[in-house]
């Protein structure tokens, strides 16, 4: 387990977020622009409650909306996309990981909630991340 001085507050985290966004290349980038994001210490229970989720450290992340891919032109009225990022249990396994940096777990969970946004596989977001320099 690592040591180290005060934790990073909710503002450290987002400050990290918001670089790692920066780094994505296009055509990502410029629809990444529409998601908000947002840091938060915990995810609401209601939302752990409807993915199953007992534990809340388990949750890093999450992404709120409807996938580019399942999207229609016929659609309107809809509430902006949103990436959360959630605070302590991010920290927490950036603590217990073996020489991983903050910018580099916060940059993964970030890139894997935006992949949701665009509809990606699990290999596509992993090139994404590459992409954005978060490996």
């Amino acid at each position: 387990m690592r040591a180290f001085g005060p934790a990073p507050s909710l503002s450290d985290i987002e400050a990290l977020a918001r670089t790692a966004l920066e780094r994505l290349p296009e055509p990502f980038a410029a629809t990444v622009r529409e998601v908000i994001l947002r840091v938060e210490e915990f995810a609401e229970g209601d939302v752990l409650a409807e993915m199953g989720i007992e534990d809340p450290y388990e949750l890093t992340g999450l992404y709120v909306g409807r996938p580019l891919t399942e999207r229609s032109i016929d659609e309107s009225g809809r509430f902006p996309d949103q990436v959360f990022l959630y605070r302590a249990p991010i920290l927490l396994e950036w603590m217990e990981s073996e020489g991983e940096s903050l910018e580099h777990l916060v940059s993964h969970v970030l890139i894997h909630e935006i992949g949701h946004h665009f509809g990606l596989s699990d290999e596509d977001m992993h090139l994404l991340e590459e992409a954005a320099g978060g490996e």
